[in-house]
């Protein structure tokens, strides 16, 4: 062979040589399946060392021997104590009827009854969850579970959830399965403070346990993925159709499982619980203060099951002094003259408020009813009913941030002159409104300034159109309004959304803080010897530009000073404010402010039977209830006081344009002004306390009316009632004597 033939074989076995070393000898298939091996044998070795490291504990968790938990004031003055003792007695499961044992197990595990007491799957998911921040969310076992409620603690971590695990799996070979199931029911937490099944079927029902049915047992097994979501008295809409799914899903699991007749499956109708029975120490205002403080704990991950432990002290923003006032107030103001055993309308009579200090976002005093043994659901924080026309200054705040101009292109200020004819169709919106102010009265040409002070509609529905029913949208969430029931369309400017006192309250706080975002809290602090706590943060970014806030604030002075608001008019302290009632009178507020206090009062009309909305109409006898009446009254004897007799503090108002409420100016020639022979009226003569009417003593002549060129459900006509809005107080009109059925809202 040549030297060039052996120099060519040389380089053909270099190409077919296998390469050594480098990334792809890393990863050969006998390396790879070694590691695999080898990591295999790891974790067995590690789950073998955790199952011997990990006993079952000799001892109960805290549980049983839970501390009371304690409520106190800013001023570490005690509020209330909850929690002495577990409410708890243990039943022998032979006690509960087999076909309710069975419903916890159909909704909870359906396998108990042949599994090792673990679910590798479901557990795995939950260490998951927890390492990547989602909280408790789990597949436990019964067995698990009750592990869990007995020995261990509620925290989601991934340390508790291995020990859980392990001792499920060495409980599930000691204990006979009934004996795991009775300890599950005994121990398990169902909301109203009730821990076991029989303080659980007395909390819901009023029976024993032994006397419960089919039903009952698998709302109660139902209510424990969730207590505090899922207990019917206090559930939202979303909580009441979740606990209506599981409820279904518990029954239809039994079903399958042949522990229960398909033909007596269909038969069954949700049993909906009892209203709770307070706590005792849970009386008066103490109910109100208690679960708006627990609402907020559940937010910030003190769990109702965290809290069942005991052992926690929470101070409370709540001003001891001024929690006294605003009850004073209500029952002076209101309650005093209310006859709610003689009188059908005053029987359905509610009341609400909340006030927040508008530099810290604190809540300083909150009102949520009549009692709370009386009335279980707070009217300081629910949010079923809307907030009216204490929305419209937020129309305008959203004109000013957008720099948003009328429909022939004038920027929209103070001074910006608009049609207030009633009933006159907006301009420029494919959605057709046509609102009609409180009396059907028309105005003519008005400033935005009048027209706040008159809470004139048809103002307010033209500029929703001409800033754009999107963007007003955005400026009010920003402010701290809740996306419930929020649409997007010209009726917005009305306040048809739904919004607490809560809500409403940190809304004008953030106005008074310059249009720094304020968020409500109610919890000071939080403490316990084995957790830490976050309080919420009461001051967020900026909402809306200092620019705008201040001049609304500007704007809601002269509401207070010479509009709707008047009955909070004094010379003791500067304030602004906007007044609002709802459809059909069926809400009437207040909200207020002071540079040192935010606060918003309500009136709620609700049927006491059914929970119903009604019309405040002829409440204390005095004709339509609405927010510059009682609302007004109540905030102005609140704050007086909460003041301290009044306060030298102004309102720090930067780069404002001044309002002209009485000047008359030439009327611009715009799309959303046409010509009108009405004339705004320039003032309301009659004085609060001479007369409780608002209506002009020479009301302005009506404008020809201008009909909707089209019709939808959303354009109000003369025959539409209970058009969403508001007024100044107008008990006693010359006419009505309280009868005055279905109102136009201002």
């Amino acid at each position: 062979m040549g030297r060039a033939d052996a120099r060519r074989a040389q380089r053909r076995g270099a190409r077919r040589a296998p390469k050594r070393g480098g990334i792809r000898g890393l990863f050969t298939w006998r390396k790879m399946l070694g590691a695999f091996f080898g990591l295999c044998l790891l974790v067995m070795g590690a789950c073998v060392g955790l199952y011997l490291y990990v006993d079952i504990p000799d001892e109960a968790n805290a549980l049983a021997e839970r501390q009371s938990n304690v409520y106190r004031y800013s001023d570490g003055s005690l509020l209330t104590r909850t929690g002495d003792g577990v409410n708890r007695q243990n039943v022998d499961l032979s006690e509960v009827p087999k076909d309710v044992q069975h419903t916890f197990v159909a909704a909870e595990n359906k396998t108990f009854y042949d599994d090792q007491g673990v679910d590798l799957k479901g557990t795995t998911r939950g260490i998951l969850n927890t390492l990547m921040g989602k909280g408790k969310q789990g597949g436990s076992t019964i067995t698990q579970q009750y592990v869990k409620n007995y020995y261990l603690s509620q925290e989601p971590t991934v340390s508790r959830k291995l020990q859980e695990l392990v001792i499920a799996l060495k409980i599930d070979q000691k204990m006979k399965k009934e004996d795991i199931l009775a300890g599950y029911v005994n121990t398990a937490f169902y909301g109203r403070g009730a821990s076991g099944i029989q303080a659980a079927a007395q909390a819901y029902y009023g029976v024993d346990a032994k006397d419960l049915n089919v039903a009952q047992g698998a709302y109660l097994a139902s209510l424990l993925q969730a207590p505090s979501q899922y207990d019917w008295a206090t559930a939202t809409p979303t909580g009441k159709k979740l606990v209506r799914e599981r409820w279904d899903y518990t029954l239809d699991n039994m079903v399958e499982m042949h522990w229960l007749d398909k033909a007596e499956r269909d038969t069954l109708k949700f049993p909906v619980p009892m209203k709770p029975k307070p706590a005792p120490g849970m009386e008066g205002q103490a109910g109100y203060l208690v679960e708006a403080a627990n609402q907020e704990l559940d937010k910030q991950g003190i769990t109702a099951e965290v809290r069942q432990a005991g052992g926690w002290t929470f101070t409370l923003n709540i001003d001891k002094k001024r929690q006294k006032e605003l009850e004073k107030a209500v029952d002076q103001r209101l309650e005093s003259k209310l006859d709610r055993k003689g009188n059908k309308v005053d029987a359905t009579v509610q009341a609400g408020a909340t006030s927040v200090d508008p530099k810290s976002g604190a809540v300083v005093a909150l009102y949520g009813g009549e009692d709370y043994v009386k009335h279980y659901r707070s009217n300081a924080t629910r949010q079923d009913y809307q907030p009216a026309s204490t929305f419209k200054p937020l129309v305008f705040a959203s004109a000013l941030e957008n720099g948003a101009k009328t429909q022939n292109g004038d920027l929209i200020g103070v001074n910006t002159r608009y049609d207030g004819t009633s009933k006159r169709p907006v301009v420029g919106s494919n959605t057709p409104f046509a609102p009609q102010n409180e009396d059907d009265i028309s105005y003519g040409d008005v400033t935005v300034q009048n027209a706040m002070n008159k809470s004139i509609n048809s103002v307010f529905a033209q500029m929703v159109v001409d800033v754009g029913p999107a963007e007003v949208k955005e400026t009010a969430l920003a402010l701290g309004v809740p996306d419930k029931n929020f649409p997007e369309r010209p009726a917005i400017t009305l306040g048809t959304m739904n919004a607490s006192t809560w809500d409403m309250a940190g809304v004008y706080a953030t106005l008074d803080n310059h249009g720094k975002k304020v968020n409500p809290f109610i919890v000071k602090s939080a403490k316990h010897s084995s957790r830490t706590y976050e309080p919420v943060e009461g001051i967020g970014e900026q909402a809306i530009s200092r620019k705008s806030a201040d001049t609304v604030t500007s704007v809601l002075r002269g509401v207070v000073d010479e509009g709707s608001g008047r009955e909070a008019n004094t010379t003791a302290y500067d304030a602004a404010g906007k007044t609002g009632t709802a459809e059909e009178n069926k809400s009437a507020l207040f909200a207020g402010y002071t540079p040192e206090l935010s606060t918003v009062v309500a009136l709620f009309g609700e049927n006491p039977q059914g929970g119903a909305q009604v019309s405040l109409t002829g409440t204390a006898n005095a004709g339509r209830a609405n927010g510059g009446g009682f609302p007004a009254q109540i905030w102005a004897d609140y704050t007086l006081a909460a003041l301290n007799g009044g306060s030298d503090a102004k309102f720090d108002l930067e780069d404002v344009e001044q309002g002209e409420s009485t000047v008359r100016q030439t009327p611009s020639n715009t799309p959303s002004a046409p010509e009108s022979p009405t004339q705004p009226p320039t003032q309301d003569p009659n004085p609060p306390e001479q007369s409780p009417s608002r209506t002009p003593e020479s009301p302005p002549a009506q404008s020809p009316e201008v009909p909707p060129t089209s019709q939808s459900p959303e354009v109000p006509t003369s025959e539409t009632p209970g058009l969403p809005g508001d007024d100044g107080p107008d008990p006693g009109r010359p006419g009505d004597n309280g009868a005055n059925n279905n109102p136009p809202a201002r």
